[in-house]
Parts: structure tokens; C-alpha cells; sequence
């Protein structure tokens, strides 16, 4: 069988990236343990600068940190409120690639768009919460979760059982292709 042959008899990995819609609320039910595992390995499964592997996860249930949590993200952070699980991405600087730093803000994304879309697969809701680069928002989780220097905080995901369909996907936007040149 063909690669091509194989990746096509994995239509729900396609449904997933095309279906996945950030979900707020959530009912209060318990994630399992072997999702948020499957969901865990998705985070470490893309690729990195280098192969740097410059992130780590933090990973909170207690219903108070998610609380202060979403205190020190703000109004926005609110759906880690009745969250199950959130989950901080942290940038490790130790373990950048030296020559260009940055590209953990790069690798941090894509451990949380991996989140994002092997949740939906599972029936998990997901949110992307922003807290790098707002350095308030920075500081207030590095404060919360006592991190060292060299650990930044990149972005919170929100996860639980959806309690709303979520907002609906805009349209395909051709015009925002192009093709050979701009």
C-alpha cells in the first residue's frame, strides 16, 4: 500500500484539522486519563527546530490553579473555569536551538495546534489561550507556577467535555491563495 493509499483510509485525521473549533464551556465531566495521555503525546509529536524538543507542559486538574489560572491570564482565560484540564506550554530556553532562540515560540504553536486537533478528534473540547508574548500575562504564570528564568510561558489550551457547539468556521476565503506568485 501507498503512502498516499494509507493517508487516505485516515479520514478522521482530516475531519479533525477541518472540524475543530475552539469550544468555551464545558460540562464539568472528567477527561480520562489515557485521552489527556493521547493528547500529551500529540503535544511532543510535531516538529521542532532542530529536533530542540524545547518545550515542556505543565498540567493542571486542581480547580483552584485553574482558577488562579485564568486570573493570571485574564478575562480571556475565562473557559479554564469549568475547564478539566489546562495545560501551559512553556518555551525552555536551555534547550533552544543557540543560533536562533525564537523558533521555541515556533515549536510551542505547534505542540498546541497538535493539542487542538487530537482533542476534536476524541470529542474534547479545546481552546488556544494567548499569553506570550502579553509579558503581564507572561510574568503573572511565571509568578503563579514559580518558574525558573529560563522557562517562559507560551500558551494555555483548555480542555474538557464541550458544553456548546462552538462558533461556526468562516467560509474558505479563495482570495487568500496564490499561486506561483503573490
Amino acid at each position: 500500500m501507498s503512502e498516499q493509499e494509507n493517508f487516505r483510509q485516515k479520514p478522521d485525521a482530516i475531519q479533525a484539522v477541518l472540524n475543530r473549533k475552539s469550544i468555551r464551556k464545558y460540562t464539568g465531566a472528567h477527561i480520562s486519563d489515557e485521552d489527556l495521555h493521547t493528547i500529551l503525546e500529540a503535544a511532543v509529536s510535531g516538529p521542532t527546530c532542530a529536533n530542540r524538543r524545547d518545550w515542556q507542559f505543565l498540567v493542571v486538574r486542581d480547580r483552584d490553579t485553574l482558577n488562579r489560572m485564568a486570573d493570571a491570564n485574564g478575562m480571556p482565560a475565562t473557559p479554564l473555569r469549568t475547564a478539566d484540564v489546562g495545560i501551559l506550554i512553556l518555551g525552555d530556553l536551555d534547550r533552544a536551538f543557540p543560533p536562533a532562540k525564537d523558533y521555541w515560540i515556533i515549536d510551542g504553536a505547534i505542540a498546541g495546534q497538535n493539542i487542538s486537533i487530537v482533542a476534536e478528534g476524541l470529542g474534547i473540547g479545546c481552546v488556544w489561550l494567548g499569553t506570550y508574548p502579553q509579558m503581564d500575562r507572561v510574568e503573572r504564570q511565571k509568578e503563579l507556577f514559580h518558574l525558573p528564568e529560563n522557562v517562559i510561558p507560551h500558551s494555555i489550551l483548555a480542555l474538557g467535555i464541550p458544553a456548546e457547539e462552538g462558533r461556526e468556521k468562516p467560509p474558505f476565503e479563495e482570495d487568500r491563495f496564490h499561486f506561483e506568485t503573490y
